[in-house]
């Protein structure tokens, strides 16, 4: 079964997660997909696949014979979706021999290459899109298809009876029957909660078993990301008074009119619609209120971890500062962690970059390490003592109903997650 097969199947399983759960999972219809995901895996001969009581699905391919020593490589993917845009009753629509150009999906979305000029690149491939009413939920359910497809294809092996050498796959087919591939332990698993910042805080690492593993949750296929932000949430909670408003002269505090001050006090230029590669930013997200209450949310965003203390400083300066014009109390703000740079932990553990590229550059792609400009759960992961890259599943625009992605380049994601696991069966 290709890759893009069993997206279409998992796509239409609703998934999103729910940031004000406070559970884990934050939506039960998780472990829909999760026990679906266990049971394909059981069929596939990965004899230890389970899922536990928190959601996170857990698998291990076990060494070929002789291959026992080898390092144990994990793959990693999440099973809900994200909530900017509607996961239920999702209805992927097939594009075969894409042309490039403008494409109508429905309920009025366009996806333009004007707008999205890698579109044109996309020529020929069959693209899978949304029908225009939700998001697709390749993100990231694309990467759980191509983790089990190449669980597929070494467990059930290639046709090809020579294959090369080394990490080279070029002579590799993805998804077909017969000879078995060579390779170590690989581990499996599937996590929940990602998109809310809390998928790899349960990830029993002792059960997982990998001594390296890599998340598959990117965009384009040529990408390797080992640089994130750092990021933190934060919250203003503003308490205003309410009186007539024919006498609040000097008596009324307006907490609506104070949550827009607040958001004043920042600097206009450092939102997301203004900012790229290394530049951090903070994005007002929620604003809501009335004269009596108001409440302002943001996400913190920075590469730099000295830039992200800066940037929680001036959020503790505008509480300060607001307390002090308007009275003690009215502003409370509150800031949580969500994860940092992973940078520092993969630098001593180049190999996992340099291998991938390695493969990349010899399926003929030109590879792009830029800074993600987000955070995946390799960020907690490799804090965690998981050395733990991201790479891309070949899909685009996510968290919309302009998501899409295409077959072929699913296929060459599994390629590229064949070559790394054979180059960590090499001595």
């Amino acid at each position: 079964m290709r890759a893009c097969e069993r997206l279409i199947r998992y796509a239409k399983v609703w998934t999103t997660s729910d940031e004000h759960s406070g559970e884990t999972p934050s939506t039960g219809r998780q472990f829909d997909l999760a026990r679906m995901l266990v049971t394909e895996m059981k069929d596939l001969g990965i004899e230890d696949a389970r899922v536990d009581e928190h959601c996170y699905v857990y698998g291990t391919i076990p060494a070929t014979k002789g291959y026992e020593d080898r390092p144990a490589i994990g793959l990693i993917a999440h099973l809900d979706t994200a909530l900017d845009c509607s996961g239920e009753n999702v209805f992927p629509q097939i594009h075969q021999d894409y042309d490039g150009g403008k494409l109508e999906i429905g309920n009025g979305k366009v996806l333009d290459p004007d707008m999205f000029p890698h579109l044109k690149t996309l020529a020929g491939q069959t693209l899978i899109t949304t029908d225009g009413t939700t998001l697709l939920g390749a993100d990231d359910k694309a990467g759980i298809a191509e983790i089990l497809t190449l669980a597929q294809l070494l467990l059930e092996g290639s046709d090809d009876a020579t294959l090369p050498g080394g990490c080279d796959v070029s002579g590799i087919p993805a998804g077909s029957t017969g000879v078995k591939i060579p390779h170590g332990p690989v581990c499996i698993s599937f996590t929940p909660d990602e998109e809310i910042g809390g998928g790899a805080y349960l990830l029993d690492l002792e059960a997982f078993g990998a001594e390296y593993a890599y998340t598959v949750d990117g965009g384009p296929p040529n990408e390797i990301n080992y640089e994130t932000f750092n990021a933190a949430s934060a919250r203003f909670d503003i308490a205003g008074l309410s009186v007539h408003p024919g006498r609040a002269k000097g008596i009324m505090k307006n907490a609506a009119l104070i949550a827009c001050e607040v958001n004043s006090m920042l600097p206009s230029a450092e939102t997301p619609q203004n900012t790229e590669g290394y530049e951090g930013f903070y994005h007002l997200f929620d604003m809501k209120g009335n004269v009596e209450r108001a409440c302002v949310r943001y996400l913190i965003r920075d590469h730099s971890a000295q830039q992200f203390e800066v940037r929680q400083k001036m959020l503790r300066l505008i509480e300060k500062t607001v307390n002090e014009k308007y009275g003690e109390g009215t502003c409370t703000l509150t800031i949580d962690q969500q994860y940092r740079n992973m940078e520092e932990k993969i630098e001593p553990c180049m190999h996992l970059v340099e291998n991938a590229k390695k493969v990349m550059e010899q399926l003929g792609l030109t590879v792009d390490t830029s800074p993600i400009r987000g955070g995946t759960d390799g960020s907690q992961l490799s804090y965690r003592g998981l050395p733990c890259p991201n790479l891309g599943t070949g899909g685009y625009c996510f968290h919309g109903p302009l998501e899409h992605i295409s077959a072929e380049n699913m296929d060459m994601v599994v390629r590229i997650l064949l070559g790394i696991v054979r180059c960590y069966a090499q001595k």
